[in-house]
């Protein structure tokens, strides 16, 4: 599939954002993913507090959203849950919503939140990944060299997915149930847009292997 990452921010630090910037092309170009840019130095004022008091502003970020969405048309959405902690990962949940909001009624696609700084409480989605999948991941943050100089994310990448199978097993695999082989694993919550509205997916959790075919799971929930 085609994966274009949509850089909303590029961080709240003016003097890292262009660095950052060329950072994240070089890791999106490791991964074969396409990079766009929302504006020269991203958005800014991305946060539920300023959707709320400054809505002129937050009117213009929503359309330049609304219209990357409408451009590309995409099939999946992969943006932050309601509740993951940090301002900026809140307030672009908020933007995707927002902006889908302002689509056609006949735009329709998956939307699968993600979980970083915070955990969701009812993901229905484990994914397992290869061991070849987290030496690509960890080879592509090694090129957001500021980044793991200020936290070494690289280092923490596999111990967090290998606690998401610990976690996944339960929230996503029944409270009690039995763990699946899997090493490491992300969790999600896969949900569509579909008539204006969001709709649930999966009535219980599923969980994905590594040796599955993605695209026939993906089309079993069209």
């Amino acid at each position: 599939m085609r994966i274009i990452n949509v850089a909303v921010t590029q961080g709240s630090n003016r003097q890292r954002q262009q660095p950052r910037c060329h950072e994240l092309k070089n890791a999106c170009g490791y991964l074969g993913f396409e990079l766009e840019q929302t504006a020269p130095n991203g958005l800014e004022k991305i946060s539920a507090k300023s959707r709320q008091e400054y809505p002129q502003h937050w009117e213009v970020v929503v359309k330049i959203i609304s219209a990357a969405l409408a451009r590309h048309q995409p099939r999946v959405i992969f943006y932050p849950h309601q509740s993951d902690w940090n301002a900026t990962h809140i307030g672009t949940h908020f933007l995707v919503m927002d902006a889908l909001q302002t689509l056609p009624r006949d735009f329709a696609c998956l939307v699968v939140e993600t979980e970083f700084w915070g955990q969701m409480a009812s993901p229905n989605l484990m994914v397992e990944s290869s061991i070849e999948d987290v030496a690509d991941l960890l080879a592509a943050l090694s090129f957001h060299v500021g980044e793991v100089e200020r936290n070494p994310y690289h280092l923490r990448l596999p111990a967090w997915l290998q606690d998401n199978v610990r976690r996944g097993a339960e929230l996503v695999g029944g409270q009690g149930g039995t763990a699946p082989d899997f090493k490491f694993a992300t969790l999600y919550r896969l949900r569509q847009w579909k008539n204006g509205k969001i709709e649930d997916v999966y009535p219980d959790g599923k969980q994905i292997s590594a040796a599955d075919n993605i695209r026939r799971v993906l089309d079993s929930t069209s």
